[in-house]
């Protein structure tokens, strides 16, 4: 247990990784993104763990960056989310999530690199990027068209308009559906399941599934990153910024 808000336990060959930020609804902080890489590494060496399941206490799964934070960060290389999607991306063992409630931004890129996700049926997933006159991350350009086609991902990268977990589902996103009551239980046991196949079996099959698409994302995440950092200092970023924390409707009417 490394953080109060990041917490780790290890049950039955499955490492738990747990946001403990409920109050913020799991808002990621600097701090809580090195949580998280640590207990994925923690998990990759661990010899007595085979799978790593990611999920959160609260009503909310990650209600994206912590934007007070997040605002303190001028270029890519100081951002602090980038250990932390490498380490993910490189995982070679297999990673489940469980998601309820919000998943917005980072909170819901970061699920495109499960290896396999549940969700509640009322779970409300985001990227809201262009409205906060941003550019998606974590590869999320590659990665969503990839799993759910070119024009469906466009839909929800152009317009940044929320959409369930009932909705993820049928477009490719989320394996399966669980009541937000059972939803960890079963991702617990799911988990457990994985855990009792032949481990380097998993992970050799993980490595195909991931080959391809691993080389093209080395490529899409590093002009991403430069363009979200350019992105993040502009003008109608912080319009968008200061509209939020204003509590009123961003005006985009003056940029070109």
């Amino acid at each position: 247990m490394k953080s109060e808000q990041i917490l780790t336990k290890i049950e039955n060959k499955v490492i738990h990784i747990i946001l403990n930020r409920p109050e913020k609804k799991n808002a990621l902080t600097r701090d809580m993104y090195a949580g998280l890489a640590n207990a994925i590494e923690q998990g990759e060496k661990d010899i007595n763990v085979r799978v790593i399941l990611i999920y959160s206490n609260g009503d909310s799964f990650c209600a994206g960056n912590d934007l007070k934070d997040f605002q303190k960060i001028q270029t890519s290389e100081e951002r602090p989310s980038g250990r932390f999607m490498q380490v993910l991306m490189n995982a070679k063992k297999p990673v489940i999530g469980a998601i309820q409630g919000y998943a917005v931004g980072i909170g819901s890129t970061m699920l495109l690199h499960f290896d396999l996700l549940y969700a509640a049926p009322d779970a409300k997933l985001q990227f809201p990027f262009t409205k906060l006159g941003l550019v998606p991350e974590f590869g999320s350009t590659f990665n969503l068209p990839e799993l759910i086609g070119k024009f469906r991902a466009a839909e929800l990268l152009f317009f940044g308009d929320f959409f369930t977990g009932e909705e993820g589902h049928k477009i490719g996103m989320v394996n399966k559906l669980f009541v937000k009551e059972e939803l960890i239980e079963k991702a617990k046991k799911i988990a457990e399941q994985l855990a009792e196949r032949p481990p380097t079996a998993l992970r050799s099959t993980k490595e195909f599934v991931k080959k391809y698409h691993k080389s093209i994302l080395e490529k899409v995440i590093p002009e991403e990153r430069a363009e979200f950092a350019r992105r993040l200092v502009s003008p109608e970023a912080q319009e968008a910024f200061k509209a939020f924390f204003d509590h009123r409707k961003p005006d985009f009417s003056k940029f070109e």
